[in-house]
C-alpha cells in the first residue's frame, strides 16, 4: 500500500486538525496509522474491530499470541472496555494520561485478537497531544503495540518508523517522544497490590505509593518454557539490533580493560567517563553517547541501537544496568535486547 505521511501535525491549524480526523477516519475503518506517544511511536487500529488487530499482528510481523495494548482518550473510558477498580482509580489519577498501562478483566466488547485470547485486557491512556487528539478524532480505543518490525528496537523517531513500516500501513504521523522506552505495565491483584509486568518511565518506587509492587520474575529473566504471557514485551526476544549486542558486568576498569583487549570493528555504548577512556585506547571502538543519568539513557536507547546497527560494526557493548529506579526498565529492555548475552569483566 502507500503510506501517507505527516511529519509534525500541527494541531493548531485547521489544516492540522483535518489530517488527525482523516487519520480518525482510517482508524474507524479498519486502517492502520502510526502515531507519536511520550514512550515511543504506536502502530494503531481499531481495538474493537478483530480484523484491523490481524492487520496490526501481519503488519509488523508479531505473533499472534502476543497482547495488544488498547489506547483510550480518558481514564474514565475504561471503564467500557474492562473492569475496573479502586485501585485503578487511584493509579489512574496520579498517573494518567501518562506512560502506564493496567492490566484488567476486559468485557466482551474487546475482541480476542486484541487480547491474545485471554480474558484480560492492557489499557493506557497517552498524554501526547497527537495521540490523545487522534484517540479521540478515532471515537474508538486504539489497539497499538510498539510500531517497528517485531523483534527490533522500538521507534522514537519519525524516520526510523519510516524504515521499519513504509508500505505496510496507510498513514504515519510525526513527533516527539519524550520518554524513549515502551510504558510501565502491571496487574492488579488485590485492592492493595499490584504486580509489575513491565517497567518503564513509572518507577516500582512510585507505584509503591499507592499498593504493595511485587516484580514479575519476567522483568528480570526470560520467560519460562510454556509460561503464559500477560502483558507485551515479555515472551520474545524484543528490542534488538541486528547486530549481535553484549552486556558487560563489571566496574568501570575491568570493562575498559575488557573492551581494549578486542579486535575488529565494534561499538560501544558509553558514559562520559568511559567514553573519555575508551578515545584514547588502542582499540578504537565506535562510541556513541549515551549519557550518565538514567532518564537520558532510556531516551536514547533505543534511538542509539538503531544507529549503531547501521555502523557496520560486528557487534556492540553496553555496561549492564542497576535495577534501582529507571535504571530497571534499562536493564529490562538490554537484557532482551541482547538475548540474555552478558559478560563478566571482574
Amino acid at each position: 500500500m502507500k503510506t501517507e505521511y505527516v511529519e509534525r501535525p500541527d494541531l493548531q491549524s485547521d489544516a492540522g486538525r483535518r489530517e488527525i480526523e482523516r487519520a480518525g477516519e482510517i482508524i474507524r475503518r479498519g486502517g492502520l496509522v502510526v502515531f507519536p506517544t511520550e514512550t515511543v511511536f504506536g502502530l494503531g487500529g481499531n481495538g474493537l474491530d478483530a480484523e484491523a488487530a490481524a492487520k496490526i499482528y501481519a503488519a509488523k510481523g508479531r505473533p499472534s499470541d502476543n497482547p495488544l495494548i488498547i489506547h483510550i482518550a480518558e481514564p474514565s473510558d475504561a471503564k467500557k472496555y474492562t473492569e475496573t477498580t479502586d485501585l485503578f482509580d487511584r493509579l489512574a489519577l496520579r498517573f494518567m494520561p501518562g506512560p502506564l498501562t493496567v492490566v484488567l478483566p476486559a468485557k466482551p466488547i474487546v475482541p480476542k485478537t486484541v487480547t491474545a485470547g485471554l480474558p484480560t485486557v492492557a489499557v493506557r491512556c497517552p498524554s501526547h497531544p497527537v495521540a490523545h487528539a487522534l484517540i479521540a478524532a478515532a471515537g474508538v480505543p486504539i489497539a497499538a503495540p510498539s510500531a517497528n518490525l517485531s523483534g527490533s528496537p522500538s521507534p522514537t523517531t519519525f524516520s526510523h518508523v519510516r524504515e521499519d513500516l513504509d508500505g505496510r500501513v496507510d498513514m504515519i504521523l510525526g513527533g516527539e517522544c519524550e520518554i524513549g522506552v515502551e510504558s510501565t505495565i502491571v496487574r492488579l491483584d488485590s485492592p492493595s497490590s499490584l504486580t509489575l509486568l513491565r517497567p518503564g518511565g513509572i518507577t516500582p518506587e512510585q507505584l509503591g505509593e499507592f499498593a504493595r509492587v511485587t516484580l514479575s520474575d519476567a522483568v528480570l529473566n526470560k520467560l519460562k518454557e510454556g509460561e503464559t504471557v500477560q502483558s507485551p514485551g515479555m515472551k520474545y526476544k524484543h528490542y534488538a539490533p541486528k547486530t549481535p549486542l553484549f552486556l558487560l558486568r563489571g566496574d568501570l576498569q575491568s570493562r575498559i580493560a575488557y573492551l581494549s583487549r578486542q579486535t575488529g570493528r565494534f561499538a560501544v555504548l558509553a558514559g562520559g567517563e568511559e567514553i573519555e577512556a575508551l578515545s584514547r585506547h588502542p582499540a578504537s571502538p565506535v562510541l556513541f553517547d549515551f549519557g550518565d543519568d538514567p532518564a537520558i539513557r532510556l531516551h536514547r536507547l533505543f534511538f542509539l541501537l538503531r544507529e549503531a546497527d547501521k555502523a557496520g560494526c560486528e557487534r556492540i557493548y553496553a555496561a549492564l544496568p542497576e535495577t534501582e529506579g529507571l535504571s530497571l526498565a534499562l536493564y529490562n529492555r538490554l537484557i532482551r535486547a541482547a538475548g540474555y548475552q552478558i559478560i563478566e569483566t571482574n
